[in-house]
Protein backbone atom coordinates (compact mmCIF):
# COMPACT_ATOMS: atom_id res chain seq x y z
CA UNK A 1 0.00 0.00 0.00
CA UNK A 2 1.72 3.21 -0.93
CA UNK A 3 0.73 6.55 1.31
CA UNK A 4 -0.24 9.42 -0.66
CA UNK A 5 2.41 12.08 0.27
CA UNK A 6 4.91 12.95 3.67
CA UNK A 7 2.59 14.38 5.18
CA UNK A 8 -0.03 11.60 5.50
CA UNK A 9 -0.45 10.41 9.18
CA UNK A 10 -1.70 7.15 10.41
CA UNK A 11 -3.72 6.74 13.49
CA UNK A 12 -4.82 3.09 14.52
CA UNK A 13 -8.06 2.57 16.64
CA UNK A 14 -7.51 0.49 19.06
CA UNK A 15 -9.54 -2.38 20.15
CA UNK A 16 -12.23 -4.08 18.26
CA UNK A 17 -14.15 -2.67 15.30
CA UNK A 18 -17.03 -4.39 14.82
CA UNK A 19 -16.19 -5.05 10.66
CA UNK A 20 -19.82 -5.19 9.03
CA UNK A 21 -18.74 -0.76 9.72
CA UNK A 22 -18.01 -0.08 5.97
CA UNK A 23 -17.12 3.60 4.72
CA UNK A 24 -20.15 5.82 6.15
CA UNK A 25 -19.88 4.14 9.47
CA UNK A 26 -15.65 4.35 9.98
CA UNK A 27 -15.86 7.50 8.77
CA UNK A 28 -18.54 8.48 11.69
CA UNK A 29 -15.87 6.53 14.39
CA UNK A 30 -13.19 9.01 13.14
CA UNK A 31 -15.02 11.55 13.45
CA UNK A 32 -16.80 10.84 16.90
CA UNK A 33 -14.59 8.50 18.74
CA UNK A 34 -10.98 9.23 17.30
CA UNK A 35 -12.03 13.39 17.33
CA UNK A 36 -10.29 13.52 13.50
CA UNK A 37 -10.87 15.17 10.05
CA UNK A 38 -12.06 11.78 7.94
CA UNK A 39 -11.60 14.06 4.65
CA UNK A 40 -7.89 14.63 5.75
CA UNK A 41 -6.29 12.30 3.82
CA UNK A 42 -4.67 10.78 6.88
CA UNK A 43 -5.22 6.84 6.88
CA UNK A 44 -7.22 5.58 9.85
CA UNK A 45 -6.60 1.66 10.60
CA UNK A 46 -9.38 -0.41 12.27
CA UNK A 47 -9.17 -3.93 13.24
CA UNK A 48 -11.18 -6.93 13.68
CA UNK A 49 -12.05 -8.66 17.02
CA UNK A 50 -9.93 -12.03 16.06
CA UNK A 51 -7.29 -9.69 15.24
CA UNK A 52 -6.93 -11.32 11.39
CA UNK A 53 -8.17 -8.31 9.31
CA UNK A 54 -7.29 -4.50 8.78
CA UNK A 55 -9.31 -2.04 7.23
CA UNK A 56 -7.81 1.05 6.34
CA UNK A 57 -9.96 4.11 5.61
CA UNK A 58 -8.82 7.04 3.82
CA UNK A 59 -9.99 10.65 1.79
CA UNK A 60 -8.37 10.37 -1.62
CA UNK A 61 -9.04 13.46 -3.48
CA UNK A 62 -12.87 12.94 -4.53
CA UNK A 63 -13.84 10.30 -2.52
CA UNK A 64 -12.92 7.88 0.13
CA UNK A 65 -10.93 4.20 -0.10
CA UNK A 66 -11.23 1.09 2.19
CA UNK A 67 -8.35 -1.04 2.31
CA UNK A 68 -9.08 -4.26 3.85
CA UNK A 69 -5.98 -6.68 4.26
CA UNK A 70 -6.52 -10.02 5.75
CA UNK A 71 -3.94 -12.34 7.34
CA UNK A 72 -4.24 -16.23 6.80
CA UNK A 73 -2.25 -17.67 9.49
CA UNK A 74 -1.15 -15.65 12.37
CA UNK A 75 -2.82 -12.07 14.12
CA UNK A 76 -2.54 -8.65 14.45
CA UNK A 77 -0.60 -7.47 17.12
CA UNK A 78 -3.27 -4.68 18.14
CA UNK A 79 -3.39 -2.60 21.10
CA UNK A 80 -6.59 -3.16 23.16
CA UNK A 81 -6.66 -0.16 25.29
CA UNK A 82 -10.11 1.49 22.77
CA UNK A 83 -9.92 5.26 24.63
CA UNK A 84 -6.72 5.91 22.94
CA UNK A 85 -6.00 6.91 19.62
CA UNK A 86 -2.50 5.54 18.58
CA UNK A 87 -0.30 6.97 16.03
CA UNK A 88 2.12 5.16 14.03
CA UNK A 89 4.81 5.95 11.66
CA UNK A 90 6.12 5.11 8.24
CA UNK A 91 8.28 1.99 9.07
CA UNK A 92 6.03 0.45 11.84
CA UNK A 93 2.86 0.58 9.50
CA UNK A 94 5.02 -1.14 6.82
CA UNK A 95 5.70 -3.60 9.18
CA UNK A 96 1.80 -3.98 10.83
CA UNK A 97 0.70 -4.59 7.09
CA UNK A 98 3.80 -7.37 6.87
CA UNK A 99 2.12 -9.23 10.21
CA UNK A 100 4.85 -8.16 12.53
CA UNK A 101 4.94 -6.94 16.16
CA UNK A 102 5.84 -3.46 16.15
CA UNK A 103 5.60 -2.97 19.48
CA UNK A 104 8.06 -5.01 20.67
CA UNK A 105 10.62 -4.01 17.73
CA UNK A 106 13.46 -2.14 18.97
CA UNK A 107 12.91 1.19 18.04
CA UNK A 108 15.93 2.64 18.33
CA UNK A 109 18.71 0.55 16.50
CA UNK A 110 22.37 0.40 19.09
CA UNK A 111 25.52 -1.32 17.88
CA UNK A 112 28.12 -2.23 19.83
CA UNK A 113 31.51 -0.91 18.29
CA UNK A 114 33.80 -3.93 18.46
CA UNK A 115 37.67 -2.99 18.16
Amino acid sequence: MHLQNRETRIFLRPGKTDFRKSINGLSMMVQEYMKEDPFSGHYYVFCNRTKTMLKILYWDRNGFCLWHKRLEEDKFRWPNVASEIHEINREEFRWLLLGLDFYNAHKIRRYASVM
